[in-house]
């Protein structure tokens, strides 16, 4: 079997979201989306939704879709799609960028999968995960104080076992105002963590992500000092991640687990080097940073270190990689991100399933189906295809 042909499909869909700036939903939001598929010559074919800015929601832009199809195309027809590893290391070693080698990677595994007739999680191996535990990951900026504590606590009575706060960034609660010169709130997001600790009880799971807005170590200590004593499970990301060194003292100096980094590039071999470094407590990785061959590999590092290697985002690559890995290297899965009044698991048009719906318990189950289990409405995406740019159609090398 050889890969025959990649194509992308460009077309437009709807989804809640919210604006982070004014603290106010955006129902049904127009949004680009793309699905990357490789042919073979035997009529099989793999296929990866997404691969934007945040995970598998947003499309590819025009840049990467270029650079697949001008250049890695080329390079790839006539390989054989189950030879994952010699072509994922090929466009590290040639630099291709980040989260368009990771398109790639994700749909020669939805490619396997579908082959296979097994879900990407059976074909890397399985850890005996038929569900995973689910948190309720926030937008940042979702409301003053006062709202993050209700939002936490609907959270708890709709099933979620544990709760992720994404704080004030760039935005001023008092105000509602963007502040952009000032990234973050350390009073209001102390007594956010405070509140909520309040209203979802002493033993319920939280965790806290300023998202690299404490710019000084100061700020960092003082508001991990503040989580310790709420008992908070987590502190990720706490300061630009371009500090490597900062977070080596960090993690010394606080007694809760520092996770990071978040979203530094350089994959897999970015993520060993801070764990070797001590620069964090447990590692984190998703799906867009390295594919999920990358993925693997770093939740493989972190566990023969000990460490934990949470999925960052939610989505069906995410998913596969935590449900072939054991839960004391990949406890939860992230569902979000979730804000009152936005309908998170309203199902996407393009998609007859939805990966995430949490159960009474509040985990998510597995997907079934082969490859990454999508059910595709080729019918909808056809109906709503955005006529592709003039500069996406090669003209010359």
């Amino acid at each position: 079997m050889k890969i025959s042909d990649i194509t992308i499909k460009t077309f437009r869909t709807y989804a809640d979201r919210w604006d982070v700036g004014h603290a106010l939903p955006l129902p049904n939001t127009q949004m680009m989306q793309t699905v990357l598929t490789i042919h073979t010559d035997e009529g099989v074919v793999g296929h990866y939704f997404g691969g934007g800015s945040h995970g598998d929601n947003e499309g590819l832009n025009v840049v990467d879709q270029q650079q697949i199809l001008w250049r890695i195309k080329d390079l790839l027809v006539g390989q054989d799609p189950m030879d994952r590893e010699m072509i994922w290391k090929w466009m590290w070693v040639a630099n291709v960028q980040e989260n368009v080698a990771s398109v790639i990677d994700n749909a020669l595994w939805d490619l396997a999968g579908r082959f296979a007739n097994l879900p990407v999680y059976k074909l890397m191996g399985g850890a005996g995960r038929e569900k995973v535990k689910a948190y309720a990951s926030t937008y940042p900026n979702i409301g003053k104080p006062h709202v993050y504590a209700e939002h936490a606590l609907a959270c708890k009575n709709e099933g979620y076992i544990a709760y992720k706060i994404h704080p004030h960034y760039f935005w001023n609660p008092e105000t509602g105002q963007p502040t952009p010169g000032r990234p973050s709130n350390i009073k209001a997001d102390i007594e956010t963590c405070h509140l909520v600790r309040e209203a979802v009880g002493p033993d319920y799971v939280l965790m806290f992500d300023p998202w690299g807005t404490y710019m000084t170590m100061e700020e960092a200590i003082q508001v991990g000092r503040e989580l310790e004593k709420l008992n908070f499970y987590w502190y990720e990301h706490p300061m630009p991640e371009y500090r490597t060194e900062s977070y080596v003292r960090l993690s010394r100096e606080l007694q809760i687990p520092i996770l990071s980094p978040e979203i530094i590039a350089g994959g897999v071999f970015s993520r060993a080097e801070w764990i070797l470094r001590g620069a964090g407590d447990m590692s984190r990785i998703d799906v867009v940073r390295g594919g999920i061959t990358g993925a693997r590999k770093t939740a493989i590092v972190a566990e023969a270190y000990g460490l934990r290697c949470e999925m960052h985002m939610a989505g069906w690559g995410n998913l596969q990689v935590i449900g072939a890995t054991s839960e004391d290297t990949s406890e939860y899965y992230e569902k979000g991100l979730l804000a009152p009044g936005v309908d998170y698991d309203a199902p996407h048009p393009y998609l007859k399933n939805t990966v995430d719906k949490i159960d009474s318990e509040g985990y998510v189950h597995m997907p079934k189906g082969p490859g990454m289990g999508y059910e595709i409405e080729w019918d909808y995406i056809d109906d709503n295809l955005i006529e592709p740019n003039a500069t996406t159609k090669k003209t010359h090398w």
